[in-house]
């Protein structure tokens, strides 16, 4: 699911490659992040749980030095990205598929199976299906028409997830992405979305705050805002993902606000 972010004016760092205002990112060369899911007939993660996996992945390469130093192997590809629109495509893998796409370079974040409830006789509830873990493995920029052949071939479509219960409320003092009430997306696209709004938070903080960040193992929580809450978030000053409207939602359209810790108190 392709998608690409813009940001909202007014807020933030002014070196930030979301300001489209400062450059034509439209004129320059445009690049793509590939994330690709797994997605296994008969074991899916749960949505929200591949939300917030892809949105840690965006933020793990990032943070990579083969992203972030002068020299580094993907640096130059990182910058080529930046300079234009930041696009961003999720698509599915599974069985042999998984397994050549993790060949490549890249990196894979795992996130966290849920937790059966249990019944009432104290065993775990269940009706035969079983969630796993979301793996999403995220790759170094490549050019708009210039994709690996081991990803070209996976599909796009198919990434509709669910989540067996619903998530439970976010940690009030950890960093939330607050998905917009009003926009319906599938999986794949939100996926990209939330892979957005971590973005913007990212290039929002300072060093410090990034650092730590980091060590922390970038704890996240993706949820969907109440319509009374979303209206709060998107006027309180915090990072806004404006889509560009390419795939399913309407151009300039507030899908995701980064609510991170260190940015409320600015």
């Amino acid at each position: 699911m392709q998608t690409t972010a813009q940001r909202s004016a007014g807020s933030g760092a002014r070196s930030s490659p979301f300001r489209h205002a400062e450059t034509d990112r439209d004129a320059a060369p445009q690049f793509v992040l590939p994330l690709v899911v797994r997605i296994e007939k008969a074991a899916p993660p749960a949505r929200t749980d591949a939300l917030e996996t892809a949105a840690r992945a965006v933020l793990a390469l990032l943070s990579d030095e083969r992203a972030t130093a002068t020299d580094g192997e993907w640096a130059q590809a990182v910058r080529d990205w930046q300079d234009a629109r930041i696009r961003k495509v999720v698509r599915r893998a599974r069985g042999a598929e998984w397994r050549r796409a993790a060949g490549l370079p890249g990196i894979t974040v795992t996130g966290r199976a849920p937790t059966p409830a249990p019944a009432e006789d104290g065993h775990e509830a269940g009706d035969g299906a079983s969630s796993v873990a979301a793996e999403v493995r995220v790759f170094p920029p490549v050019p708009l028409d210039g994709w690996p052949k081991e990803l070209a071939k996976l599909q796009v479509s198919g990434t509709d997830l669910d989540d067996p219960e619903p998530p439970s409320a976010p940690d009030p003092t950890g960093p939330v992405l607050w998905l917009s009430p009003h926009v319906e997306m599938s999986a794949g696209k939100a996926m990209a979305q939330a892979g957005h709004g971590a973005q913007l938070a990212w290039w929002e903080l300072d060093d410090a705050a990034r650092a730590a960040w980091r060590e922390a193992g970038f704890p996240l929580a993706v949820r969907t805002a109440s319509a009374e809450r979303w209206d709060e978030l998107t006027a309180g000053g915090l990072p806004v993902v404006r889509d560009a409207g390419y795939t399913e939602i309407a151009p300039g359209s507030c899908t995701v606000v980064a609510d991170h810790p260190a940015l409320r108190r600015r």
